[in-house]
């Protein structure tokens, strides 16, 4: 990933977070400070739903048709992600590039058998 990449997927990931957040403080969701006991739950759940969608043979969402149940948790997940790291003023977008540059250079599966 050149430098320029680098900057556009922290930049887009900065402003989704933003908006994320922004969206979520319009609905409410933010009227009062909320703990990230609550936040990490409300993540998770997420995917526990896109579990139970796969479990379900990940039929078409029923708010997003075009795309299958799997699909919009994952993407309610990342919302919640976004939500939460712009609130803390966390930088995500940094962090997963730092990751994944640290996993480049991990053995294979980790080392882990599985």
């Amino acid at each position: 990933m050149t430098q320029f990449q680098q900057y556009n997927f922290v930049k887009s990931i900065s402003e989704m977070s933003a908006f994320a957040h922004a969206e979520a403080i319009k609905k409410g969701f933010w009227d009062s400070d909320r703990n990230n006991g609550e936040l990490i739950a409300l993540i998770h759940s997420e995917l526990s739903e896109a579990l139970e969608g796969l479990r379900h043979n990940n039929p078409p969402s029923d708010k997003i048709p075009e795309f299958t149940s799997v699909e919009e948790e994952l993407a309610d997940a990342c919302i919640r992600i976004f939500d939460m790291a712009d609130a803390r003023g966390y930088q995500l977008g940094e962090a997963i590039i730092a990751k994944l540059r640290y996993n480049r250079e991990r053995s294979f599966r980790h080392g882990k058998e599985f």
